[in-house]
């Protein structure tokens, strides 16, 4: 590579173990240098040249720091972006983007006033399963899309033993965690909606943050209906489209987690491929002739981003996702909490 993007990471939990330290190690054009761990030092264990400091300001001031990956609890996803843009570096801030609207504008006018890059982790846009769903809907082979849903469910009625996720803090609950995924897919699919209906509950015993939420999205003849629920022992189908001549059914199956979890690295054989047996279904007319067959996802993928990051950097491609589209989804998650506390539909 011509240029090494040297690299800092705000936290070294799951989301620094598994999302994204893995593919800066592994990507040539990026250097793991050097993250935050206040107490633990898991990360020297495996990558024994990186730094380590016990604060986000103390790594803020390497100066050989070109990039930093703010993977914090989402209450700090705005301060410390602000903290990393003002010190003159290039920021990736997990999902969700910020926990309200405006700070995200805030942050989107920093950067551009900066003259730096800043950009939002939104992974499951490179899920296998989402990709083939992309493709069908962009292929027309459905007809005009008139109905869509897409789930994000889980079966766990125990408390989580990240602490921060279950406190009733702003940016806590599904909506902001499971929902930033799959509002950034429908948003991506159909574009922004004219207005939505939401209900936002409370479920598990001992939770006080949201577990459960129905979302309807409404555009003028096509609904699009998001729903989490913590208590879904046999989940439905994670994306199930109808169109005017095709439906297409479509589980959650992306495999790329499951193996990072166990160590494997990116760039392996067969990395992110699904089992056949999770293939979707389509049902649709061509030619005057009913098809029905299932259908392999590609290869799911989150290296794609860091790539995308890599070339908006050196080359100066696009941003693989603006701050734009992560300010979008948490408009829509202010308009859903609005809409479940009022009862009504509210308009965007």
């Amino acid at each position: 590579m011509d240029r090494i993007i040297k690299t800092g990471v705000c936290s070294y939990g799951m989301s620094g173990q598994i999302f994204h330290v893995p593919f800066l190690h592994v990507h040539a054009g990026f250097e793991f240098t050097a993250v935050v761990e206040r107490s633990k030092h898991l990360a020297q264990q495996q990558y024994p040249n990186v730094k380590v400091y016990t604060s986000v300001e103390d790594m803020l001031k390497d100066a050989s720091l070109e990039l930093i990956v703010v993977n914090t609890p989402n209450y700090t996803h705005y301060g410390y972006a602000k903290a990393a843009l003002e010190a003159g570096k290039h920021v990736i801030v997990e999902k969700p983007f910020t926990v309200t609207a405006a700070e995200g504008v805030e942050l989107a006018a920093l950067a551009k006033e900066k003259g730096l890059f800043l950009s939002v982790y939104q992974n499951r846009r490179y899920d296998s399963d989402y990709k083939i769903t992309r493709e069908i809907v962009s292929s027309g082979l459905l007809g005009d899309i008139l109905e869509a849903e897409i789930h994000y469910d889980r079966f766990k009625e125990e408390l989580s033993y990240k602490k921060h996720k279950e406190v009733a803090n702003p940016g806590t609950g599904s909506l902001y965690d499971l929902g930033a995924h799959i509002i950034d897919q429908a948003l991506l699919l159909f574009g922004m909606p004219k207005s939505l209906w939401a209900d936002i509950r409370v479920i598990r015993r001992d939770s006080v943050v949201d577990d459960y939420f129905e979302l309807v999205l409404y555009y003028d003849q096509l609904r699009v209906r998001l729903k989490c629920s913590y208590l879904v022992r046999e989940p439905l189908p994670s994306y199930q489209i109808h169109g005017r001549i095709g439906s297409f059914i479509k589980t959650k199956s992306d495999v790329q987690e499951a193996m990072l979890q166990k160590g494997l690295l990116p760039g392996t054989p067969d990395w992110g491929a699904e089992a056949p047996y999770e293939w979707g279904l389509l049902h649709t007319e061509k030619d005057g002739k009913v098809l029905k067959q299932y259908l392999p996802s590609p290869n799911g993928n989150y290296m794609e981003y860091y790539q995308g990051i890599y070339d908006a950097l050196v080359n100066g491609a696009d941003n693989p996702v603006p701050a734009a589209d992560g300010l979008r989804i948490i408009q829509v998650i202010e308009a859903a909490f609005r809409s479940s506390k009022e009862r009504k539909v509210v308009d965007l």
